[in-house]
């Protein structure tokens, strides 16, 4: 019996490396906040109706409610009271009797009939409607939005603005939710200053940790900076060894050169490598594995745009499936605003401007220079625009596979 062969680990497609990325990836727990501290987090269990929305029905205009049964064009009825929100009317409406109602207020029992205001000529103690023969009943039927026991949300979406309205309506003032990864990131190079700093002239300032501790926050993670570090294998490890976190990213120390350090720093720590190399570019030097002690390990190229494009990849479905959300990456159509060359053997992410055209198509426009150096062009790029490994020269009006990026 021989033993299998290795499990490749270099110059794996985007979807394989994603896929080992996310090997055994769950959520990590569960915590219940207030409603209003909810917003932008993951919900961990359903939420059921415990009673129906609307609890009553409710009119949906202002107006006048009667039944339906008295009703006839220009036939006088007695003024019996009124029915407001919050202030139903405490009594059957009788025979040619009309209730004053207002928007959203009960419908007192025995009318099924709401004229509106528009249609009535109201003189002293009565009322005469002019509503047609047949007029619309202009009410909204108990539970009409949902009934009791109905499941309003599955566990996985993220609460928003109007998922956060539906957890209120169902009167819930607390939510499950699940608990936030802890991110920290540690930059690396000789090279780096941190921005107020007075560089050399053979230095740059960092800016790598600012813009993933943002994009980490904004994916649901909770983010903190380790101290950035120097070329220095013991001086990587000690950054990362006390660190409480689920998941460590690096950026920088990431290829194979005499500087680069931080594989070899954490192999001190246990490391076991799923991904060494990405068929992709930007960001061939992507890595990730786990410490001994569980911690995953995201490393990220030091060049900020290869960072940035691996990060939307990479890290953004990772932190969704250790909230227990979708981490499927979505691409939408659009169409080549000038023609592209063919691509080599690495998957292309290009980063590109998009645009509506005149009937109403989305148009990609791939910025000419597409170094990985360039932050400025990140800062201006409204999606990522995928070439695939291989493909041929696309035509302008080819249509294409975009990763819009989210700026708000």
């Amino acid at each position: 019996m021989t033993d299998s062969a290795p499990r490749q680990l270099k110059n794996l497609t985007v979807e394989d490396a994603r896929a080992r990325i996310l090997e055994g990836a769950g959520r990590l727990g569960v915590e219940t906040v207030a409603l209003e501290a909810s917003l932008g987090r993951v919900l961990a269990q359903s939420v059921a109706a415990a009673r129906p929305q609307p609890p009553f029905d409710a009119s949906a205009m202002d107006g006048w409610a009667i039944r339906r049964a008295d009703y006839a064009p220009g036939k006088a009825f007695t003024i019996a009271g009124e029915s407001a929100a919050g202030k139903a009317y405490p009594h059957d409406v009788q025979a040619d009797q009309a209730v004053r109602i207002f928007t959203g207020a009960p419908i007192p029992a025995g009318a099924d009939l709401v004229v509106i205001q528009e249609e009535a000529v109201r003189d002293g103690d009565t009322v005469r409607f002019e509503a047609g023969e047949t007029p619309k009943s202009n009410r909204r039927p108990a539970g009409g939005d949902f009934q009791a026991g109905d499941v309003l949300l599955e566990p996985g979406v993220v609460i928003d603005p109007w998922r956060l309205s539906l957890v209120a309506s169902a009167g819930l003032a607390q939510v499950a939710v699940a608990r936030r990864p802890r991110v920290a990131i540690l930059a690396t190079g000789d090279e780096l200053v941190p921005p107020g700093a007075s560089p050399r002239p053979d230095q740059i300032f960092e800016s790598g940790s600012f813009s993933l501790v943002a994009l980490v926050q904004a994916w649901g993670g909770e983010a903190f900076r380790l101290t950035a570090q120097v070329d220095d294998a013991a001086a990587i490890a000690a950054a990362v060894q006390p660190a409480e976190a689920d998941l460590i990213v690096t950026i920088g120390g990431a290829s194979v050169g005499d500087h680069d350090l931080v594989k070899p720093a954490l192999k001190t720590l246990g490391l076991e490598l799923a991904v060494e190399t990405i068929a992709v570019r930007p960001g061939k030097p992507t890595w990730s594995g786990r410490l001994s002690d569980g911690r995953r390990v995201l490393g990220l190229p030091g060049n900020p745009a290869s960072a940035l494009v691996c990060a939307e990849l990479f890290l953004r479905p990772l932190l969704a499936a250790l909230v227990g959300a979708d981490a499927e990456v979505r691409l939408v159509p659009a169409g080549l605003a000038e023609p592209l060359p063919a691509t080599g053997p690495r998957e292309h992410w290009m980063r590109a401007a998009l645009s509506i055209d005149p009937e109403g198509r989305t148009i990609a426009r791939a910025f000419p220079d597409q170094d990985s150096s360039l932050v400025g062009v990140f800062a201006r790029a409204d999606a990522l625009l995928r070439r695939r490994a291989g493909a041929s020269a696309a035509s302008a009006n080819a249509v294409v596979e975009v990763l819009p990026l989210r700026r708000g």
